[in-house]
Parts: structure tokens; C-alpha cells; sequence
């Protein structure tokens, strides 16, 4: 059975860093799968260039935005580990979707991901540690989040809290 690395913090944390760090101890031939929807947003294309620049060059990158899961599973050859960042995006993209959908889905590609021949990272974000937002939606994102979180943490095998780029492992 192959192993599953849950790491969590603010944003800015080190938890992409920190996921890469773990994804090196597997081996060469890691795919870094990436959640966001690449669009017209310049600040976020400079991240995504950043994030792009600290993985070696080795490593195959894979935008599966909708599927995650499902397109890990079709990875030939297998890869050494995948690296999954970051749930907080998946969830962004599902915001339409009714809550019971959104935490069905997200169960299901945890099964999937729990089913893999190969370790995988899974990195989110901590949105709570605010002010509860007036927005509804915004709330309606936060709570979401924290619920997937607890749903990922449960299953892993390992999960870590990122805080000033230090690590405190929770389980």
C-alpha cells in the first residue's frame, strides 16, 4: 500500500517546499500534479512560475484540474510519487457545485489516490485562522476547506502543519 502525505498551513508556510522535500526522498520520476485553472490572472502566472522553477527538471508536470484522481491513475510509466497542489485550488474550481457533491467528489479521489502503486503528497491551505468573513460564499469556502482537510488528515498516513517554514508533524 502505498503511502499518503497530507501537508497544511497559511499561505506563504513552506508547504509546497516541504512537499517537494518529501516527494525527492521517493525517487527520481515524480509528476507534480497542479490544481489550478490556468487563466488571464498575471500575479498567479508569475507563482505558478515560481512553484515551476523549485521542482527539477526531471519531474513531469501534469494540469489536471478536474480529475486529479483519474489522471494519477493513468500516469505510464509509474511514477516514482505524485505530488498533488493543492487541494484548496480543486476546491476553488467546485464552488458551483453543492456541498454533499463537492465532499463526494473530493472522497472519491481520496479513495483513488489511496489505491495508487505509488506514494502521493497532497498539500492545503488553513483558511479559518481569520476573522469569520462576511462574505457567505467566503465562509461557505473556509468551512469546505477545513472539512476536506480533516477528511484528507484522516486517511494519510502522515500530516504535517507548516507554519514560518516549519514543519510539526500532527500524525
Amino acid at each position: 500500500m502505498a503511502r499518503m502525505v497530507f501537508i497544511t498551513g497559511p499561505v506563504r508556510s513552506g508547504k509546497s517546499r516541504r512537499a517537494l522535500e518529501v516527494a525527492r526522498g521517493w525517487g527520481e520520476g515524480v509528476v507534480f500534479i497542479a490544481t489550478w485553472r490556468p487563466g488571464p490572472d498575471g500575479e498567479m502566472q508569475e507563482r505558478v512560475r515560481r512553484h515551476r522553477a523549485e521542482r527539477p527538471i526531471s519531474w513531469r508536470t501534469l494540469e489536471a484540474p478536474h480529475d486529479p484522481a483519474g489522471a494519477s491513475a493513468a500516469l505510464r510509466p509509474a511514477p516514482a510519487a505524485v505530488v498533488l497542489d493543492c487541494l484548496t485550488l480543486w476546491l476553488s474550481d467546485r464552488l458551483e457545485w453543492e456541498d454533499s457533491a463537492i465532499l463526494q467528489e473530493w472522497d472519491r479521489q481520496l479513495a483513488a489516490f489511496q489505491a495508487a502503486a505509488w506514494p502521493v503528497v497532497i498539500v492545503g491551505n488553513e483558511v479559518g485562522w481569520s476573522p469569520v468573513p462576511e462574505h457567505p460564499l467566503t465562509r461557505r469556502f473556509r468551512d469546505l476547506a477545513g472539512t476536506l482537510g480533516q477528511r484528507t488528515a484522516a486517511v494519510a498516513d502522515e500530516a504535517w502543519l507548516m507554519v514560518a517554514g516549519c514543519g510539526l508533524r500532527l500524525r
